[in-house]
C-alpha cells in the first residue's frame, strides 16, 4: 500500500530586504526579497536566484597557485582587461578588490584608486562591488574615492566595519551606493552594525551582510551556522537581520593549504588543481544553501558550475 507523506511547509512573517546594485546605463542585479529559506520553491517566494561575481584586482597578484593564475593569463596584469574576460566567463557582477592600497601590498592611495575604478567601470558595464585592503584606514581613503568615480552607478563599497562604519556610510548616502556590512561570524555583531548605519540614515535597501567567510574545513560550518542563524532570524520577522548576504569564497578556499600544495600530498588527496576547485565550489555551494545571495569566486571553472547548480537548484 502507497503512503503519502504530505511535505511539511513553514509560514515565515519576515521576507529579505531587496537590494540593487547597478542602473543608470549599467547592467542591474537585484538580490533578496526572499520569504522563505534557500531554494525551497514551494514554501515561499524567492524572486531573486544568487549571483556569481568574479573577483577582479588592482595589480597583479604574487601569490595565486598557477592553478588559478593560468586560467587568467595576461589579464591580470590589467583590470580593464581582467574584467572584460570576467564577463566573458559569466560574471554577474565585479567585484574589484584595490589590493594595492595594503600597507604591505604598495600602499597606493586615492588616486589610484579612482584611475582603476574609472578604467573597470569604462570597461565593462556589470554592476561592480569595490572592496578595499581590509585596513580602516586605507580603506577609508580608497573607498571615498571610488564613491566619487562611482556616483550615480550604485556600487557596493566594503569592507564598512566597527572602525569605520560613519565614513563608509556617508560615501553611501552622498553617492546613492550600498555599504557591505562586516563583522565576525557573530550574529549579534552583525545586527548591531546593521542597527548603526540604518540610524546614520541608510535604508534596509542599501546594506549587503558580510558575515565573514570559512572555507570548506576551515570554519566553513561555523559560518553556516550563523548565517543560517540570520536568515531564520530575518524570516521570523527580524528586520535588522533581514538583509541580504555576501561571502568571498574564492579569497578564503584559494589561500588554503588544500588549494595551494602542489607536491608533497597523499594520494588520497587528489590532483592538485581539481582538488583545489572543489574546494572553491563546495564552500560556495554550502553558503547558497546558508542563505548567500552573492558569492565571489576566482576560478572560471567553479563560476560555470556554481551557477550551473544556482540554476538547478531554483529550476530556471
Amino acid at each position: 500500500m502507497a503512503v503519502v507523506a504530505e511535505v511539511p511547509v513553514e509560514k515565515w512573517v519576515g521576507q529579505v530586504h531587496e537590494v540593487r546594485l547597478g542602473g543608470n546605463g549599467r547592467r542591474e542585479v537585484v538580490v533578496g526579497g526572499e520569504t522563505t529559506l534557500p531554494f525551497l520553491r514551494f514554501e515561499g517566494a524567492l524572486p531573486h536566484p544568487p549571483v556569481v561575481a568574479i573577483e577582479v584586482r588592482d595589480r597583479e597578484p604574487r601569490d595565486w597557485p598557477a592553478p588559478l593564475s593560468g586560467a587568467w593569463g595576461d589579464a591580470l596584469k590589467d583590470p580593464g582587461a581582467w574584467a572584460k574576460k570576467a564577463t566573458q566567463f559569466g560574471a554577474e557582477i565585479i567585484c574589484l578588490r584595490l589590493a594595492s592600497a595594503h600597507p604591505e601590498e604598495g600602499d597606493t592611495g586615492a588616486d589610484q584608486a579612482r584611475r582603476v575604478v574609472e578604467t573597470v567601470l569604462g570597461a565593462v558595464d556589470l554592476p561592480l562591488i569595490i572592496l578595499g585592503p581590509e585596513v580602516p584606514a586605507k580603506d577609508n581613503e580608497v573607498l571615498v574615492a571610488a564613491s566619487e568615480v562611482a556616483r550615480g552607478q550604485r556600487v557596493a563599497l566594503g569592507p564598512c566595519v566597527e572602525k569605520n562604519y560613519r565614513t563608509i556610510a556617508a560615501a553611501c548616502l552622498a553617492d546613492g551606493h550600498v555599504a557591505i556590512a562586516k563583522t565576525p561570524i557573530e550574529i549579534n555583531l552583525a545586527k548591531q552594525l546593521n542597527i548603526l548605519l540604518l540610524d546614520l540614515g541608510l535604508s534596509p535597501d542599501q546594506v549587503l551582510v558580510d558575515p565573514s567567510t570559512g572555507a570548506l574545513g576551515y570554519g566553513l560550518e561555523y559560518s553556516y551556522s550563523v548565517m543560517e542563524r540570520l536568515r531564520l532570524a530575518g524570516l521570523t520577522g527580524d528586520k535588522m537581520t533581514a538583509m541580504p548576504m555576501f561571502n568571498t569564497v574564492g579569497e578564503e578556499t584559494w589561500r588554503q593549504k588544500e588549494s595551494r600544495a602542489a607536491g608533497g600530498m597523499p594520494p588520497s588527496w587528489g590532483e592538485w588543481e581539481e582538488r583545489a576547485l572543489l574546494w572553491e565550489e563546495i564552500t560556495a555551494i554550502g553558503l547558497l544553501h546558508a542563505g548567500s545571495d552573492i558569492v565571489v569566486l576566482r576560478h572560471p571553472r567553479s563560476v560555470e558550475k556554481v551557477k550551473r547548480a544556482i540554476q538547478a537548484l531554483s529550476g530556471k
